[in-house]
């Protein structure tokens, strides 16, 4: 079960996975060792999936991006297709989809012709794939990573409320 603090710390760490033990402690008001034993605790339970840097795709050389819709003929619930696309380098996102293609797909490339290449050579060389359709990314307005932290515990103030003690 979350806490308030738990939730604290998880906000402070996505907002700066750099943030050491004792800047968060200080700001949750805990001692620096009892901070360090929950962040392990949320690690261990699977809350806070690894650290990395964000780095910016356009000086590397990665600034165009794509979204590809991927039709595949694996049978329903199959996952051989994904994680063959999630092995490609330039894929930085699969998500199994409802609807009429499998997976939406997002991508990133040097140009329309390094995305072309991609799609020939990459997706077409998964056995299971059976049509693409691609939408290539005009302007991107936000990007995140980032998962919206509630300030208070999920549920608690539905169980004050239906109690009498709101």
């Amino acid at each position: 079960m979350l806490d308030k603090i738990d939730l604290r710390i998880l906000s402070i760490l996505q907002g700066d996975a750099r943030a050491s033990n004792a800047a968060i402690a200080r700001k949750i008001g805990m001692a620096p060792s009892a901070t360090l034993e929950r962040i392990r605790k949320l690690e261990q339970r699977g809350l806070i999936r690894g650290y990395q840097a964000r780095l910016d795709a356009a000086p590397l050389g990665l600034g165009l991006v794509a979204f590809v819709f991927v039709r595949s003929s694996e049978r329903a619930g199959g996952s051989k297709t994904a994680r063959q696309l999630a092995a490609i380098p330039e894929v930085q996102e699969v998500h199994h989809i409802a609807g009429e293609d499998c997976f939406l797909v997002k991508v990133r490339a040097t140009n329309p012709q390094a995305l072309g290449q991609l799609l020939r050579e990459q997706f077409g060389a998964i056995r299971g794939v059976t049509s693409t359709r691609t939408t290539i990314v005009l302007e991107t307005l936000k990007e995140t990573g980032s998962v919206p932290v509630p300030t208070a515990v999920p549920g608690q103030a539905e169980r004050k409320k239906g109690d009498g003690r709101a």
